[in-house]
């Protein structure tokens, strides 16, 4: 070989074929003494490194330290490259040597050495032959000492050093360029984040003879890239209910384990019970544990349960947090810190025998909302060796006011829906009143939803002769507004109603009051517009008249099982004006069931209307105990498991008078007749076994029948009704209605009314096509 090169040559089974003059220069050996010999008879094996010897590749790379002829240890740098044989069969090594302490001197390879990037060379069987001074920085090591060891060995287990070894294997097989992104080469993969560059180095024949690997620390733009990542993941994921204690479960979950190895939500109790914030703050900070989270086996467990209230003292970082308003980083070594770590370690020992050993980082944010705190996150570490850092605070901060917002506007939701709950219960009516007409029961349903409370109602209002009149109604919008409106509207059907109109009259009535509601309202107040039915049913005629606003049908389950809707000339919502209303009637046998409903039952998103009419006839029919469980089974079988809209349901079945209780007769208009008339009264109550309130009801008739005779027009009729009172009515064919009056002291007349009024309970006048009906009810007897 050229005397000018220090080289040798090493066959497939490790003995020197080949030496150079400058082998011989560098070792003492000659080619004479050299070759034949395993190369490994050629190393300086220290004392007790026998047994390693057999390990160590066959042909040596990188660093060694090698046997001088006359017995000293010489260091070298060696450099190994395969020669091929036929078939491509492995036929050895040529191989390159340089006295380790030799200066490089190529521009490359001082570029190469020189390099900050951390730049290393590995051979077929992924050794380090060649490192770069930053590449053996990056690697824990020393040059020396990393030469000729595998790279799976200095990086250690883990799935990163397994890609990177797939990697290196793939680039050696298709001799294309890869890269390995955010790949720890430190032992700490939260301390330092790599990007690695690999590619194939070739000999001069084109073919892959290394693999080169180039590192670029890539540590603060792989923490920022998780710090805009968990951020994003923030808005998504934070505020996805209205809900205070979901919004804490859903920040707390966003920060373990990705940011902490434990977080926990705390919260001051106004915010929980959806009151306004106290004017002043409490001396003592007392926050209420509403989420907690723990990274695991390992990881610090909570010290308060969930739902209990805990103290926090002056010196601590969540009472900090609250008092200074902002982000608050507490670590071990500090005295405060130190003092309140083992003060939680002292109530843990006592709660539960353990203790939160290995904290060494704490940061505590208040959550803050348009100027008002709300309560502070914490978020603690131990795991983790790495403790909380600025930039750590800043990301806290901005999740913390997102979760803080979100917080606030659940519980500004949550305060609303109180308080339209509260005064839509106000509303309704808790007790319905007693009646005769129909067996009642109920149900109302407020949304859950995001919307809040709508403007659903219900009523059943007793009317005169025994009559009732049934109600619902639906106020588009949610919220206060939709109640407050809701409230004007059941309390003008109930004027409305004491007026005894019928329902066509009564809904004209009510879309005039509308309609000006509408115009009196402010600009920036939405349009007011509301569906309404109302329906009367006379148990006497056993007639339901019924008129619907925009309003859906009721449904009628007839005593046969037969069930169908109520076939309506529905009229336009209320508020639209311009149009009439249509009254349908009906003649009922005893016993029918009325359902009467908002559009909640049957309507929603994703739901076929006619669908859920369906389900609603079927339901009516399916048997149950009482109407009160009927009401139920509607619910159940009809509504979705998150109903979007309010409900409310109003289940009526008919009843019918006997004709034992009910008795009229015509009047002649002669006040002859009255004293007839008072003889009937009498033997009819006689036979009602009512003679304790004959004389009044004798004086009652008498002085209606009078006024009939007197100021009316025929045909006049009387009829009396017994149920839970005795009703007296006088009707006759003017639409004049009487009203009482001050009779002076010399007047011949002007006090039957008034006599009238002191005898009996209440007493009125209705209007009806081609007349008026003057009634007035008396208590019965008590037995």
């Amino acid at each position: 070989m050229d005397d000018a090169s220090a080289a040798l040559v090493v066959d497939a089974r490790g003995v020197v074929t080949g030496w150079s003059e400058g082998a011989r220069l560098l070792t003492g050996f000659s080619a004479e003494e050299a070759v034949g010999r395993p190369v490994r008879d050629l190393l300086a094996v220290e004392p007790g490194a026998e047994d390693d010897l057999p390990r160590r590749p066959v042909v040596p790379v990188g660093v060694v330290t090698v046997r001088h002829r006359d017995g000293h240890p010489v260091a070298l740098r060696l450099a190994a490259c395969r020669v091929h044989g036929p078939g491509d069969a492995d036929a050895g090594h040529v191989v390159t040597a340089l006295p380790a302490e030799a200066e490089e001197t190529t521009l490359a390879g001082r570029v190469f050495e020189q390099s900050s990037l951390p730049i290393s060379v590995l051979d077929a069987e992924h050794r380090f032959i060649r490192l770069n001074a930053a590449a053996a920085e990056a690697m824990g090591g020393s040059e020396q000492d990393l030469l000729g060891r595998p790279f799976a060995d200095v990086a250690g287990p883990g799935e990163a050093t397994r890609s990177v070894d797939r990697h290196m294997r793939t680039v050696a097989e298709t001799g294309r360029a890869l890269r390995d992104e955010s790949y720890s080469l430190a032992a700490d993969p939260s301390q330092q984040v790599w990007d690695v560059e690999m590619w194939p180095v070739r000999d001069a024949a084109g073919r892959v003879v290394a693999t080169a690997l180039a590192g670029l620390d890539s540590t603060e733009q792989h923490r920022a890239r998780r710090r805009l990542a968990l951020l994003d993941e923030a808005a998504s994921a934070l505020g996805t209910t209205l809900d205070v204690g979901r919004t804490a479960e859903e920040l707390v979950a966003l920060l373990v384990p990705d940011f902490a190895d434990f977080a926990a939500v705390d919260l001051l109790d106004w915010v929980l019970d959806a009151e306004a914030p106290p004017l002043r703050g409490d001396p003592e900070v007392t926050l209420r544990r509403t989420a907690h989270a723990s990274a695991g086996p390992g990881a610090p467990d909570t010290v308060v349960p969930l739902g209990r209230t805990d103290v926090y003292p002056p010196y601590s970082p969540p009472a900090r947090a609250l008092r200074e308003g902002r982000a608050v980083l507490a670590r071990t070594g500090e005295p405060d810190f130190d003092r309140w770590m083992a003060e939680r370690g002292a109530e843990a020992l006592r709660a539960c025998g353990a203790c939160p050993t290995g904290i060494h980082s704490e940061l505590a944010v208040p959550l803050r909302a348009r100027g008002t705190t709300l309560g502070v996150a914490i978020a603690v570490r131990n795991i983790r060796p790495d403790g909380f850092a600025a930039d750590d605070a800043l990301l806290a901060e901005e999740i913390a006011s997102r979760a803080a917002v979100c917080v606030d506007n659940a519980r500004r939701f949550a305060r609303e829906r109180a308080t339209a709950l509260t005064l839509q219960h106000s509303l309704l009516p808790r007790v319905l009143p007693g009646q005769a007409a129909v067996e009642i029961a109920h149900r109302y349903l407020p949304s859950a939803s995001a919307a809040g409370i709508g403007g659903d109602w219900f009523d059943v209002i007793p009317l005169s002769g025994t009559r009732v009149a049934l109600v619902v109604g639906d106020v588009v919008g949610h919220g206060i507004p939709s109640t407050a409106t809701m409230g004007r509207l059941c309390t003008a059907v109930r004027t409305l109603a004491d007026v005894d109109l019928p329902p066509e009259e009564l809904l004209t009535h009510l879309d005039d009051l509308v309609a000006h509601l509408a115009a009196d309202e402010r600009e920036d107040v939405p349009e007011l517009g509301a569906t309404c039915l109302y329906a009367v049913y006379d148990p006497v005629s056993r007639h339901l008249a019924v008129a619907a606003a925009g309003h859906p049908a009721p449904a009628l389950l007839m005593p046969d099982g037969t069930c169908r809707l109520v076939p309506l000339n529905t009229g336009p919502p209320l508020g639209v004006g311009g149009l009439p209303f249509e009254a349908t009637e009906l003649e009922l046998p005893e016993g029918c069931v009325v359902a009467f409903y908002t559009d909640g039952l049957i309507e929603g998103r994703g739901r076929d209307v006619d669908h859920s009419t369906q389900e609603l006839c079927r339901a009516l029919k399916a048997p149950a105990e009482s109407l009160d469980a009927l009401c139920d089974v509607v619910l159940k079988a009809v509504l979705p498991e998150e109903p979007g809209d309010d409900v409310a349901l109003l289940l009526a079945r008919t009843r019918a008078l006997g004709a034992g209780q009910v008795a009229a007769r015509d009047v002649a208009p002669d006040p002859g007749e009255v004293p007839a008339v008072r003889q009937w009264v009498v033997e009819l109550l006689s036979a009602w076994d009512l003679d304790d309130i004959a004389f009044v009801t004798e004086l009652v008739v008498s002085e209606l029948v009078t006024n009939a005779i007197r100021y009316g027009e025929p045909p006049i009729r009387v009829r009396l009704i017994r149920d839970r009172t005795l009703i007296c009515e006088v009707t006759d064919s003017s639409s004049t209605s009487p009203h009482l009056r001050r009779a002076h002291a010399f007047d011949e007349g002007g006090r039957g009314l008034l006599l009238v009024a002191q005898l009996t309970q209440r007493w009125g006048s209705r209007q009806a096509d081609g007349g008026k009906t003057i009634w007035a009810e008396q208590a019965l007897p008590r037995r």
